[in-house]
């Protein structure tokens, strides 16, 4: 389904969204520019070019650079590209490009356990990506960001991260961390003409989801007060949200957009 342009407070801005080959970052991605956004896709997947692709037949611009986010050179190249690929569809000639708007989306699974039986090298590489590679991102988005005097930080978290949950020592560690990163930055900028917020989506109706046996989905079906799961396109919605002009007043906030998970 083509989202079309729809020409928006986010004309002529850049954003970056990072781990968007799929599910909420797709969505995010392709959202953002069919609201006028050039967007970089920062990701190891190479599916990041499908959904160039797709943002480029709604008519909008994106580009797709190899980054690991786990990676500080790697991000910071990825930053940097992303000023010039703003600079180049976005700000007039002889002018320096920025980076307004970052989603620090990229974050992988954990395999679940008892915290007796951890394996330090998945909590490491858990750790690496989902919290690490976010504070990597948002260092080197906020440079840029810092630079200019402006800018939206949106960090994906999750309800492990506001809520606790048996067997899931190293995602919720990690998303607990990056929702109090996100408020220890949004108070850090919050005179810098910058925002940092953050999401927390529930359970969400993703590739991974979707391969899952139907009584663990409807376990997760079952969990949601609202009775479903929810959409890629239902977390962009916020997302996109927090990264526009109408969240001028939120910052060091961390949504929930679960369902009313957090709730119970």
């Amino acid at each position: 389904m083509s989202l079309g342009v729809n020409p928006s407070p986010f004309a002529g801005r850049t954003a970056v969204v990072t781990g968007a080959a799929g599910g909420i970052g797709a969505a995010t991605a392709r959202m953002l520019a069919a609201r006028g956004t050039a967007v970089v896709i920062g990701d190891v997947d190479p599916r990041a070019a499908d959904v160039v692709a797709q943002v480029e037949a709604d008519g909008g611009r994106a580009l797709s650079v190899r980054a690991d986010v786990t990676d500080e050179e790697s991000v910071a190249a990825l930053m940097d590209v992303a000023a010039e690929f703003g600079a180049d569809v976005g700000v007039a000639a002889g002018e320096s490009g920025s980076v307004d708007v970052l989603v620090a989306n990229a974050g992988i699974a954990e395999r679940k356990g008892p915290l007796h039986e951890l394996d330090l090298d998945h909590w490491r590489t858990v750790l690496d990506i989902d919290l690490t590679g976010v504070a990597l991102s948002m260092k080197h988005g906020l440079r840029h960001m810092d630079a200019q005097g402006s800018g939206a930080v949106v960090a994906v978290s999750s309800i492990l991260g506001l809520v606790g949950q048996a067997g899931s020592a190293p995602y919720s560690a990690a998303k607990a961390g990056v929702a109090n990163l996100v408020r220890s930055a949004g108070l850090g900028y919050a005179q810098s003409g910058i925002r940092v917020n953050a999401v927390a989506p529930g359970y969400v109706e993703t590739p991974l989801t979707a391969g899952l046996d139907e009584s663990v989905r409807a376990q997760m079906t079952d969990r949601q007060p609202i009775g479903r799961l929810g959409t890629p396109k239902e977390v962009a919605e916020v997302i996109c949200f927090l990264a526009s002009d109408a969240a001028s007043f939120v910052t060091g906030a961390v949504w929930s957009v679960d369902g009313g998970y957090v709730a119970q």
